[in-house]
């Protein structure tokens, strides 16, 4: 009788051993594979955060905070950031009553007002316009002067037609 006790305990450890092992293997298996698709992810990722440097520096080649020498025409001015001082003068013209100055059109919906700016170098600006419906582009000719002031001359315009 106890013989047969010792061997089902015996069948039985056997048994839970067996299980133990099957089971650790598969959850070896399923971490195995989710590392895999995990190093996949990370590979995907790092190729796509590369490829959105490469966009960003792209984008950042036309503009006065990387071009060393347009900002060497106002390091007699002593400002910090003078693309923001541009931004916040341009901004200024906005403040009156009615359209902004600069923009060529009449307001079919409100007045038309600058929203966006991009500023490229010593000389030259880019904006975005709208009424909140209607939006267009300007190319602005801009000189910053020794007292800070700052002179705005509409180059180019467009207003973009609505399709409905």
């Amino acid at each position: 009788m106890k013989s047969k006790i010792f061997l089902y305990l015996f069948v039985f450890a056997a048994l839970i051993v067996l299980f133990q092992f099957i089971s650790a293997s598969n959850l070896q298996k399923s971490m195995n594979s989710n590392i895999e698709k995990l190093e996949t992810k990370v590979a995907d990722l790092t190729d796509s955060l590369q490829q959105s440097q490469l966009k960003i520096l792209d984008i950042q080649y036309f503009s006065l905070e990387n071009n060393d020498d347009a900002l060497a025409y106002y390091d007699h001015l002593n400002l910090k950031h003078p693309a923001r001082y541009i931004e916040d003068k341009l901004l200024e013209t906005n403040e009156k009553k009615g359209n902004n100055p600069l923009v060529p059109y009449d307001g079919m919906e409100s007045d038309f007002k600058i929203n966006k700016i991009k500023v490229l170098n010593h000389k030259w600006l880019l904006a975005d316009f709208s009424d909140g419906k209607y939006w267009g582009d300007l190319v602005i000719k801009y000189e910053l002067k020794d007292d800070l002031g700052v002179d705005f001359t509409l180059l180019d315009h467009l207003l973009y037609t609505r399709s409905n």
